[in-house]
């Protein structure tokens, strides 16, 4: 046992409150961040800060070839610039630092937008139950307290081991995860630090199991074209909507087929392991008109092993068959475009020391945890690390099920068990 709780709860609980007080959505995380790098400094860690470069992100694969898309993404259109949002690291050395590993522990100020009236509370005023349990708050398990978990683990671990340890921790509190990784993948690209990474952990919230494995997603645009004609004479037209039926049909079925042709040990548990989702469907301008154009944006699932590329081939070629079976979209063939951001699947192989370490921790702080190594079909900025040659295993307090919820709660007691794990895993790194 660290006694992590015991010593670190309650400035725990006030620093995850203030940051979860700040509206850190649409790029606005800079003044959060400020105020953690002051903390940082004032715990006594040396910190560090670097900006997303729109021109060098523009040649990841992640993102938009346009440098414009970049830096006015979806979240942030009309809002700060890069240059106006750092992403902040402290670091912590411990005895001869060069002689031992460095470990980061990563997590993200972003957080999503807010439907106010779904929320019974202010989304950004953090709220205790009666019994001090769970904390309601936009943020607080995706991921708030993440951060401030990785933040009082390092810290536990220098007032308790620092005379016994060698190596580095560095906590990292990165931006624009929602919009693919912006701080991840910029330092990723160019280390912001004077020394190189061994390891990482993502504390995304995990409900307290490591996560080796992560899916992909490509993001694609579908736009049919048809012919107009008044309703009282449709059969004059050429209606959009059968045709994207029949796109639609076809490529659920490829789903189906991948789910059986494409396996992974790590995502035999899901019912649909490499999902699509068609999110928005837009079609016709008037109500007493035939639909003669349709727009539709997707996302494709893409298995750990396999390539955004080789998957939207895939998808590609399966909708060449129906138009060529087709003599209305033969002669009018559909766009299938690209946009937004894309994300690699990534996967850290279950023999890296920092999964041994966290495995070993966990089990050691309770027998009740459940060690098993698993695979999430969704996409987070451990991608960026794993690309980067750093091995990456995501594990944090709180459940995705309430990440992205109106009234997002984490259980607090599962907040100090991580911080307890993240200690005892960083102890058995670094020695």
């Amino acid at each position: 046992m660290t006694g992590f709780a015991d010593a670190q709860g309650d400035e725990l609980r006030t620093v995850t409150e203030r940051l979860c007080s700040f509206d850190t959505t649409g790029g606005r995380e800079g003044p959060a961040q400020e105020w953690l790098a002051d903390k940082l400094a004032d715990f006594g860690f040396e910190t560090y800060e670097w900006t997303a470069d729109a021109e060098r992100l523009g040649k990841h694969p992640s993102f938009p070839d346009d440098p414009t898309d970049i830096e006015h993404t979806e979240a942030s259109a009309g809002g700060p610039s890069l240059a106006e949002r750092p992403s902040v690291a402290g670091v912590l050395e411990f005895g001869n630092p060069n002689d031992g590993p460095t470990l980061v522990l990563n997590g993200h100020m972003d957080v999503v937008p807010v439907a106010r009236e779904s929320w019974d509370t202010g989304p950004f005023e953090p709220t205790w139950d009666d019994a001090g349990e769970s904390l309601t708050a936009r943020g607080s398990a995706d991921m708030k307290s993440g951060v401030a978990t990785c933040i009082f683990a390092a810290k536990h671990l220098a007032e308790t081991d620092a005379g016994e340890l060698d190596g580095r921790i560095v906590v990292e509190s990165v931006v624009g995860e929602e919009e693919g990784g912006l701080g991840a993948a910029a330092a990723a690209l160019s280390n912001p630090y004077p020394f190189e990474r061994d390891a990482a952990i993502v504390a995304e919230p995990t409900d307290l199991t490591p996560v080796i494995a992560t899916e992909g997603s490509v993001m694609k645009r579908l736009h049919l074209t048809g012919r107009s004609a008044h309703a009282a004479t449709r059969w004059r037209g050429e209606s959009v909507l059968p045709h994207f039926e029949r796109i639609r049909e076809a490529f659920y079925d490829l789903e189906s087929e991948r789910g059986e042709s494409v396996t992974h040990p790590l995502y035999e548990e899901f019912p649909v392991p490499w999902p699509i989702v068609i999110g928005t469907v837009e079609a016709g301008t008037w109500s007493s008109t035939t639909p003669a154009n349709l727009t539709a944006e997707m996302r494709l699932g893409v298995a750990p092993g396999e390539t955004v590329d080789e998957v939207e081939a895939a998808y590609e070629e399966r909708l060449a068959e129906v138009v060529e079976e087709n003599e209305w979209l033969s002669e009018h063939p559909p766009t299938f475009e690209r946009f937004s951001i894309q994300f690699e699947a990534a996967e850290t192989d279950a023999d890296e020391p920092v999964v041994g370490a966290l495995q070993s921790a966990m089990a050691d702080y309770d027998h009740n945890l459940d060690t098993t190594l698993r695979g999430a079909t969704y996409g987070a900025d451990s991608r960026h690390y794993v690309h980067a040659g750093i091995p990456t295993v995501i594990f944090g307090p709180g459940t995705i099920e309430q990440a992205h919820f109106p009234n997002e709660t984490i259980h607090w007691p599962d907040v100090e068990t991580a911080g307890a794990i993240l200690v005892d895993t960083a102890r058995e790194f670094l020695g």
